[in-house]
């Protein structure tokens, strides 16, 4: 099975930096960028590295995974946000994965023996806001396989085939709640591995609390009338 590896980036030049050089490249069997309109030389940086970069039609976040599954030629595409947040040898644990029959794998900040940037602190908003999401979003929707803890991370890997059945919206920030969601509707073969997260070096976040939550709330009530 040929695997694409997608870096998800919208001004990322630090991160891009920190992470490029640890990529285990040679266990793809491409990789490539999606970009949201980066400004700060990211693009750049990574044409420099040899790193296609694809700049994404839509704006949004789940624009942004509709055209990575779009523009790669693997069978499987595994997206990873090169932040210096994440531990870049994780990404060997997709392929194995992938071969034991799971059509979505999601590195996990919930399961035992992972790490989650807010651990170190008393108040977790993030941490139980995602713990909250995917209780419900199991209560609702899964009736079979396992219930996935992380349903906001990211760093993530789908066989392509099952992406296009899921037939994901390509607008807002929904994807990745989205994604386990439509795995639990139909029934499409999920997995999750712990994995550890530190928190950004520099910069802030792209995704606020209160306008992010407002957003996904919308998308869950859109989800409960749907009916594909």
């Amino acid at each position: 099975m040929k695997i694409s590896l997608c870096l998800i980036v919208w001004n990322e030049l630090q991160g891009c930096q920190a992470d490029v050089p640890n990529l285990p490249i040679n266990e793809f069997d491409e990789i490539f960028a999606v970009d949201g309109g980066s400004t700060d030389g990211t693009v750049e940086y990574l044409e420099s590295q040899g790193i296609k970069v694809h700049r994404q039609p839509k704006r949004g976040l789940n624009a942004a995974y509709v055209h990575a599954n779009e523009v790669a030629t693997g069978d499987a595409v595994v997206v990873f946000f090169a932040k210096g947040t994440l531990p870049t040898g994780d990404l060997l644990k997709f392929r194995p994965l992938f071969d034991k029959g799971n059509d979505l794998v999601i590195a996990s900040r919930q399961l035992p023996g992972s790490v989650n940037e807010e651990d170190a602190h008393f108040f977790r908003p993030r941490k139980w806001a995602v713990m909250g999401l995917a209780a419900a979003a199991a209560l609702v929707w899964r009736r079979e396989g396992p219930w996935v803890r992380d349903v906001l991370h990211g760093f993530k890997g789908w066989k392509r085939e099952a992406f296009k059945r899921m037939k994901i919206l390509d607008v807002g920030l929904s994807i990745d709640i989205e994604m386990v969601i439509r795995s639990y509707k139909l029934k499409i073969s999920r997995v999750e591995f712990p994995t550890q997260e530190i928190s950004r070096g520099y910069g802030e976040t792209h995704f606020k609390i209160w306008p992010t939550g407002k957003r996904l709330l919308a998308y869950l009530w859109f989800e409960l009338r749907r009916h594909d």
